[in-house]
């Protein structure tokens, strides 16, 4: 296994290309049922960027329709940290269940792209965990 990360090193750790401007965030008149997200770029997007923007994109909506953004059950992270963290079972099932309900398919034109969303639930995290993987994806 050693052997292995050795060869594949130089594919796994890279410097970083991505901009060190903050991406600008703009939220205007949103409707967690039915709205457009807007994305522009300040070129044109290459191809393996656009592969990452989509499995960034799908990967949220997975855990969105899982449920994996229910910030009425964020049980650990309100845990101590200086205290074994733990996890009531019946608590996280009695809580209003969230999901994320449709998304469209990511429409690209030179430097600008959209996506359709119905979130569904107004849950503001959902918002927040794609805010920050791009965020992520854009100082990369």
């Amino acid at each position: 296994m050693e052997e292995r990360l050795r060869r594949k090193r130089n594919k796994i750790l890279h410097t970083k290309t991505g901009s060190t401007t903050p991406m600008k965030v703009t939220l205007n008149k949103f409707d967690f049922s039915n709205s457009y997200i807007w994305f522009e770029f300040y070129n044109a997007p290459l191809e393996k960027d656009v592969s990452l923007i989509c499995d960034t994109i799908r990967s949220w909506h997975i855990v969105g329709r899982l449920g994996g953004c229910n910030s009425m059950n964020m049980q650990l992270s309100q845990c101590p940290l200086d205290q074994r963290p733990t996890y009531d079972a019946i608590r996280g099932a009695n809580v209003n269940p969230t999901s994320f309900y449709n998304i469209g398919d990511l429409e690209i034109q030179d430097n600008l792209a959209r996506i359709w969303v119905d979130i569904g639930t107004s849950e503001p995290l959902f918002l927040d965990i794609l805010i920050n993987a791009l965020t992520q994806i854009s100082s990369e």
